[in-house]
């Protein structure tokens, strides 16, 4: 770490920006307020670490439809697919205490997995989303809101020997088999697990999978999506047929009847353990989960994972096209990079709309950035526009180590045991 002597003080923030960040990074905090000039924008939050220690950690715009109500040090927001880190990071505890081995068979620690021909797919199979198990198979929403049902359906499954070895996403699947996996050699719940293997070591309280306790200190934002029904008969009548195809490819990874009301009204989908896509974290949570992953497993003085783990964290890259979604995602052991002329160097998880975790150990920086605004006319540059603010996050990045850095104040709350118990 380098810490300037020079006595610098936050930068000046953007009208309406609320937090703190060292003045090296007053063009990546002036590039996040633009993303919310209005109430119908909604809100969200940008978080950085150098070397293990906050930099950069900043809210802005509003966390409900109305636009009544602001973003808060702990309003969190329901991250979609980057609960994936989350959940990924969470094995990766388990097999660091050698509870879990990537090249053993996953029926070695599960047994009920090895059903339908299945016996000898292994853990690192399955985390490089190679497992050919990523259709929802007819799924309905009343099965995806029981997560055991979903981890027993996914246990008994076939595989589909069109994907099974290459890279195909697992949409959702992949937070079933994944929590299957914890529970198999924990005996507990990946939302146990994510509080009590993240959440609690990390002493933040912006990690949680699902809906928070009502008495939590994190908040979760109103989802900005259109709130009238979406029907259609004839799509209603071809899509489900369309997505039991085996080459149905992101369609069978995702489809499920009335996908679009789950995130409408009060999010009834954070009332599941989902653990691919129902995360509710702040970007401070998420920054400081990625921070040792960038930094040798170190975070606050302590070691979070070995040296020797951390260093297998990082992938190839690998330019292939994924066959579910297309873009090649060069996914390794849960975490997925962007192999594209350097565009976004390191790895981590993004998420629908754009919110995601991210590690660059070549910098020893992380950064989490997350929102609420979702299938609005700005939901394709949300999910591609950050390249260019991670840019200038590197750029300040880069001059805070060659000028120093002081690192900012703690904001939100840390880790807060919750009152009731949590249900394995």
């Amino acid at each position: 770490m380098k810490h300037s002597d020079s006595g610098e003080r936050s930068a000046a923030l953007p009208h309406g920006v609320q937090g703190a960040a060292d003045p090296h990074f007053a063009c990546a905090v002036r590039a996040f307020s633009k993303m919310f000039p209005g109430p119908r924008f909604g809100g969200g939050a940008l978080s950085v670490f150098l070397d293990g220690e906050p930099v950069v950690d900043v809210w802005t715009g509003w966390s409900d439809r109305r636009g009544t109500t602001h973003w808060s040090a702990d309003t969190g927001a329901m991250v979609f697919s980057a609960t994936k880190g989350m959940a990924s990071t969470v094995i990766h505890r388990l097999a660091d205490r050698g509870l879990i081995d990537y090249e053993a068979p996953v029926a070695e620690y599960w047994p009920e997995f090895g059903a339908n021909g299945k016996a000898a797919i292994t853990v690192r199979e399955v985390m490089r989303h190679r497992a050919g198990l990523s259709q929802l198979n007819g799924a309905s929403r009343a099965d995806l809101m029981d997560h055991v049902k979903m981890e027993e359906r996914l246990a008994a499954a076939s595989v589909n020997r069109v994907l099974y070895g290459k890279g195909a996403y697992h949409a959702l699947t992949y937070g079933w088999l994944m929590s299957g996996l914890a529970r198999a050699v924990t005996g507990k719940g990946m939302r146990r697990l994510i509080r009590e293997e993240l959440a609690e070591p990390l002493n933040t309280e912006g990690l949680h999978l699902g809906r928070p306790p009502v008495d939590a200190p994190t908040k979760p934002a109103q989802i900005i999506i259109p709130q009238g029904a979406l029907k259609n008969a004839v799509l209603g009548h071809v899509v489900p047929k369309l997505a039991a195809l085996q080459w149905s490819g992101g369609l069978g990874a995702l489809y499920f009847p009335e996908m679009f009301s789950v995130v409408q009204g009060d999010i009834p989908f954070l009332d599941g353990e989902i653990p691919a896509a129902n995360g509710t974290a702040t970007a401070r949570g998420l920054a400081k989960m990625y921070a040792p992953l960038a930094c040798g497993g170190r975070v606050d003085g302590r070691q979070f994972l070995s040296p020797e783990l951390t260093a297998g964290l990082i992938g190839r890259p690998n330019r292939r096209p994924d066959r579910n979604i297309v873009f090649p995602m060069a996914f390794h052991l849960g975490y997925h990079s962007i192999p594209l002329g350097g565009l976004m160097p390191g790895f981590g998880h993004a998420g629908l709309g754009g919110s995601l975790g991210w590690a660059d150990p070549s910098t020893g920086m992380s950064f989490g950035f997350v929102h609420n605004r979702l299938l609005t006319p700005f939901v394709v540059t949300d999910q591609a526009g950050f390249v260019a603010t991670a840019a200038l996050i590197r750029r300040g990045a880069a001059a805070a180590r060659k000028r120093g850095y002081r690192p900012v104040a703690a904001f939100g709350a840390p880790f807060v045991p919750e009152t009731q118990p949590v249900a394995l």
